[in-house]
């Protein structure tokens, strides 16, 4: 749109009987200078041809001084509100997600030494009961009572995966400060807030919500998901399909070139078929160890509470302590493993590796996909930022060029794209 600039501006005497308002402008003469020509910074070298404005029809007249009027008017006071509402709505999120995850990572440290403490201490009664004949029902009660106690503590824990909730909140706090600068940046730099800035950051924080809920019960996410997909905090999209094969999405100027884009592309490929697709496993592998150990935990603290019962009896005479005592020390072994080993939280970061190279590609798919370059952001800021958060220099990019190309094969990519995680 090309920006006007009215010397004098003044309309001839006319009485606009089709607006709202009906109102007089005096007459005098002024020119407006023209142009389509836009420099490397997208500012108007205002050259010829000259127009005067008299010359013009009434709803011309009517449209350059809505232009005119609408280019000086300062941020619009209801959307910067919102905006600034918006602004303050995250920065407590922030805060109490980062309480929240304090809390959260409080819970695993203490349900963890609990867990341990009572399976050891039920499987040292158990084992020393037979020494005490005098005391043998206080002995075994206590033991059984531990066990079922631990049993059901390792149940509501592999429920909750405290550690995955801590890393969750931890994830949301830092997403929401990010979210947060973005505002203020714009808030501080943008002339004008409109409707649509207000609605796609309330997009973001609709999806950071959803990705990272507060809650815990009723809304916590489900810890052993049946299919593993990559964590998603931000609005989704529908990208096209690009197809580097032809010149049709292959436009020049604003920090992109033809290179670029095939180096995008090829990226593109890289992250799907080999940084994303290795996160994804490793959480799968991750996700069925954490499982398997879930429930073997608590089952095996049941079978020692019940062999505890037999101890000394004639039936269990000969196993009950052994299993007692053994059990107890598994028990130790497993809950320590899977929660002082912190699998859930493990499987949590996979699956937020996932999702930021899902992001990245998204991002990428967005700018292939605009053919006016101008609206696109510009690609030499662009692809350094793709190239910090990969961990390499932008000039690595041109090995990725090769496989933009529809008849490279998936067996080519040998190297990940990311350095960095």
């Amino acid at each position: 749109m090309a920006a006007l600039r009215a010397q004098g501006l003044c309309l001839p005497s006319t009485s606009f009987s089709s607006y709202p308002a009906r109102r007089q402008v005096s007459s005098c003469r002024a020119t407006l200078n023209l142009s389509s020509d836009l420099s490397p910074k997208g500012t108007i070298n205002f050259q010829k041809p000259m127009i005067k404005l008299n010359e013009l029809t009434q709803n011309q007249q009517y449209t350059v001084i809505t232009e005119i009027t609408k280019r000086r008017s300062p941020k619009s006071p209801k959307e910067t509100a919102k905006l600034r509402a918006i602004a303050e709505a995250v920065a407590d999120r922030a805060e109490m997600h980062d309480i929240i995850g304090q809390q959260r990572n409080n819970w695993n440290h203490h349900f963890l030494h609990s867990i341990n403490s009572f399976a050891l201490s039920a499987s040292l009664m158990s084992g020393i009961s037979s020494s005490f004949p005098s005391h043998l029902l206080e002995f075994k009660l206590s033991s059984m009572l531990l066990f079922t106690a631990a049993a059901g503590m390792m149940l509501v824990v592999n429920k909750i995966q405290p550690s995955q909730l801590a890393e969750e909140q931890r994830n949301a706090a830092r997403l929401c400060k990010k979210l947060g600068r973005e505002i203020d940046e714009m808030l501080s730099t943008k002339s004008r807030i409109t409707k649509q800035d207000v609605s796609d950051v309330m997009d973001k924080v609709i999806a950071l919500d959803k990705a990272y809920p507060l809650g815990l019960l009723p809304g916590m996410l489900e810890k052993f998901p049946e299919h593993v997909e990559p964590t998603r905090w931000w609005p989704k999209s529908q990208p096209k399909q690009i197809d580097m094969s032809t010149g049709q999405n292959r436009r020049e100027g604003n920090g992109w070139s033809k290179e670029l884009e095939e180096q995008m592309a090829g990226l593109v490929k890289v992250l799907k078929m080999k940084d994303e697709s290795n996160y994804i496993e490793l959480g799968k592998l991750v996700l069925s160890v954490n499982k398997g150990l879930a429930i073997s935990g608590p089952a095996i603290a049941g079978l020692a509470a019940i062999a505890t019962g037999f101890v000394n009896s004639p039936i269990g005479d000969s196993w009950a302590p052994i299993l007692s005592v053994v059990g107890g020390a598994s028990v130790a072994v497993v809950n320590t493993l899977q929660h002082g080993g912190q699998l859930g939280m493990i499987f949590e970061i996979f699956r937020n590796c996932a999702g930021l190279f899902r992001k990245m590609q998204e991002e990428i798919e967005s700018n292939l996909n605009e053919t006016e370059v101008e609206k696109r952001e510009n690609g030499e800021v662009f692809a350094m930022k793709i190239a910090l958060e990969l961990g390499v220099n932008v000039e690595d990019f041109q090995e990725f060029a090769m496989f933009a190309s529809p008849l490279c094969k998936d067996e080519e990519m040998k190297e990940f794209a990311s350095k960095l995680i």
